[in-house]
């Protein structure tokens, strides 16, 4: 089965987001395949899996807003900043932690920085940071730019509250759980965590891997995404059958009407998505990533 799109897995409990990739690239024959954005073991909902040509632009995909609805249980951290991991610190909860939550919230909103936790995929100098946390090395990370757009609750308990984020790339929930007990006066670690969407697949269903497999067991082909289904924020541009060829081998092309300075979405005659190009708004259109043709 020859695929170029965009999977949107809802990855269930237990499993890495790679394992998850390797369970569906398996189920369709081995394709080229790549997720766009990790989550953890312990995390479900939307991981979309690039597949075939689509994992090009699998780099558009990782830039997006995500949207995240977590638990943070207080009074106690763990190693990991989440329920897997050993708890390494407690302290009492305080009473009022609920009078003080909406003023919490409010200070985390808008553009900040954050140090990434050592169980990440993050690597230096070749190696994953998870891999030297478990060995008990801990090294300096530097803080990312990251934005968070919307902090909202949704429920809370004694010492646990559910939380809804809007978040910019590189933004770690694990963190900012800790960040947020932090904040209310104690400490904490993230016992449950979903993905709800990633940009711009905010209304798009998602699919277990058990309707994947009963799908591929039928010799059904599961719902894929076209590949451009993710670019459909840049200007789109229709070549005639002479100019698409010139493009599919690296030349410029100059039109008629140009489009506005930047990237853009090249498609042939027939509509067909040739991949990305670069206009320098005033007529000239250059290949920039271009897909090879597939089934």
């Amino acid at each position: 089965m020859s695929l170029s799109g965009i999977l949107l897995l809802d990855k269930p409990a237990g499993m890495s987001s790679n394992a998850a990739l390797q369970r569906v690239r398996r189920l369709l024959g081995g394709c080229k395949a790549g997720h766009a954005g990790s989550l953890d073991p312990l995390a479900t909902g939307m991981l979309p899996l690039c597949l075939g040509e689509a994992t090009k632009i699998a780099g558009e995909i990782l830039s997006n807003r995500k949207r995240y609805r977590f638990t943070i249980a207080l009074g106690a951290r763990t190693a990991t900043g989440d329920r897997e991991g050993d708890i390494v610190e407690r302290a009492p909860v305080p009473a009022g932690w609920p009078d003080a939550l909406e003023a919490a919230l409010r200070g985390f909103l808008g553009p900040g920085r954050q140090v990434p936790p050592m169980y990440s995929a993050l690597k230096r100098d070749g190696r994953p940071l998870y891999r030297l946390a478990r060995a008990g090395v801990t090294v300096e990370r530097e803080p990312r730019e990251i934005e968070i757009l919307e902090l909202e609750p949704l429920s809370r308990t004694e010492a646990q509250v559910e939380l809804e984020v809007l978040c910019s790339k590189g933004t770690y929930v694990r963190t900012l759980a800790e960040d947020i007990a932090r904040a209310l006066g104690t400490c904490g670690h993230v016992a449950a965590l979903r993905r709800t969407w990633v940009e711009p697949f905010e209304h798009e269903p998602m699919q277990t891997l058990e309707e994947v497999t009963r799908d591929c067991e039928r010799s059904a082909r599961p719902a894929i995404l076209p590949p451009d289904r993710p670019l459909e924020h840049l200007p789109a541009v229709a070549l005639e059958a002479w100019q698409a060829d010139r493009i599919r081998h690296g030349q410029a092309v100059v039109l008629v009407r140009s489009p506005p300075g930047g990237r853009v979405r090249l498609y042939d005659a027939g509509q067909r998505f040739l991949g990305l190009g670069e206009s320098d708004g005033r007529g000239e259109v250059r290949p920039r990533r271009l897909f090879t043709d597939e089934a």
